[in-house]
């Protein structure tokens, strides 16, 4: 393992901010290097026009003087602001412990700042850095913070994001924040807008019966498997044909399109995994070009839902199941897995992942996850993983630019199909969900 380097012994620390414009950095480099100056750190950041540059010198101790001379007259005559300290080595070394602490609000107000970086102080930990990952639909900014205990900071920080009304995720940094993942999310009321059942109950004429009982599912009031039955069986007697109109009416969570085409093009595994019927998932998922779905099946005699479904149950149990098993096939370990859910049936998968996310959940689900995103956009779901919005865009344009992808943003891969661990059923790709991209 190569030795660090030891760092030059007398060290000039410069920091430069005014009026951003090109050639800034340029010119006080190029008087950098008339003095023969080695660069031991260098950080620039512009907000709103305004740049500010830090900058570690060594130029040795004959040279120090000269330096400072010609950094603050290059500097000056740009008109910039500059300060310079004299000092010893480098910086210290960071703390062990690193986290990424990713901030969502819509608005994100002064107060939850000063109260979650006041958490991470009193924590102990130290904010060595803070970006901005959005500035819409919400605004977004990621702490890079040393010192931490992940688990306990993640619940500290939980207080902070009920009060203050912004969404938080504490993950662990460095190498853990990188690398491929497997992302697995529920269908309805997260990948879309629409609970299913409820759809095909309104072909029944018993929309409101049936969606009573998912209500109650949902809040993990009732047994997931038994009360799935109870709202199956109100669909005896529907013509099979119902299940293209459904596929046709299901609406698309914006954002849900921008995340799978975003987390493909990472290389990343994009699975689903619903409670509810396969007949639709599947056109869903081939539609995005998800990897992999599993969801229950429904039986169908005479060309007529029967009320019954076919095989294993896939339920809160059999989710987690699903997670583990997609997991295992793309070779990743959990710690490298994602979960999206928003009801009590996805508790288990969300413990199960590396990261749960509970996605404009239930008060139960909310509590339980790793993190909550309560926001209408699903695509912010990147934002926890340290994706900036410009990253998204700029890939977008691209693609677009270079016909890789259609302008409305479709993906035409397939998936795997799995009904409750079923075989593939076969069923040809949806017509076209609706959805923003």
């Amino acid at each position: 393992m190569p030795v660090p380097r030891t760092p030059p012994h007398h060290t000039l620390l410069v920091t430069v901010s005014g009026d951003d414009r090109p050639g800034v950095t340029s010119a006080l480099f190029d008087a950098i290097a008339d003095v023969g100056a080695e660069v031991l750190d260098l950080e620039q950041v512009v907000v709103r026009g305004h740049l500010t540059l830090g900058m570690l010198l060594a130029g040795g101790e004959q040279g120090e003087q000269r330096l400072e001379r010609a950094v603050t007259s290059v500097a000056q005559g740009l008109g910039m602001a500059v300060r310079t300290e004299a000092g010893r080595g480098d910086n210290a070394q960071r703390r062990r412990g690193r986290a990424a602490v990713v901030v969502l609000g819509a608005p994100l107000l002064a107060s939850a700042i000063a109260a979650i970086s006041s958490r991470i102080a009193s924590h102990g930990a130290n904010i060595d850095r803070i970006r901005r990952l959005s500035r819409y639909p919400v605004t977004t900014v990621e702490f890079d913070v040393s010192g931490a205990d992940v688990e306990s900071l993640r619940r500290e920080l939980a207080l902070e994001s009920s009060v203050h009304g912004v969404d938080i995720a504490v993950a662990a940094g460095g190498l853990a924040r990188r690398g491929r993942r497997l992302v697995v999310m529920d269908v309805d009321s997260t990948l879309i807008q629409d609970e299913v059942i409820e759809l095909l109950a309104s072909h029944a004429g018993r929309e409101a019966q049936v969606a009573e009982v998912t209500a109650a599912a949902m809040r993990g009031e009732l047994d997931f498997a038994d009360s799935l039955r109870h709202r199956v069986a109100a669909l005896e007697g529907l013509p099979v044909g119902v299940l293209d109109e459904v596929r046709a009416a299901v609406r698309l969570t914006p954002g849900a399109r921008t995340l799978v085409r975003t987390l493909k093009r990472l290389g990343f595994t994009v699975a689903v995994v619903s409670g509810g019927f396969i007949e639709v998932v599947d056109g869903i998922a081939r539609e995005l070009g998800i990897d992999h779905a599993r969801a229950n099946r429904l039986e169908v005699e005479g060309g007529r839902l029967t009320g019954r479904v076919l095989g294993e149950i896939v339920d809160r149990p059999g989710k987690a199941a699903a997670l583990r098993s997609f997991a295992s096939e793309a070779g990743l370990p959990l710690s490298r897995t994602v979960a999206i859910g928003d009801g009590a049936n996805d508790l288990d998968m969300l413990a199960a992942a590396g990261m749960g996310i509970a996605f404009n959940a239930k008060p139960i689900v909310r509590e339980q996850a790793d993190t909550a995103v309560n926001v209408p956009y699903l695509d912010a779901v990147l934002h926890l993983l340290g994706i900036t919005r410009e990253e998204i865009e700029e890939a977008d344009e691209a693609d677009e630019a270079t016909g890789s992808v259609e302008p409305a943003g479709r993906d035409r891969a397939g998936a795997t199909a799995v009904a409750g661990g079923a075989p593939p059923h076969g069923a040809p790709p949806a017509a076209g969900v609706p959805g923003r991209r």
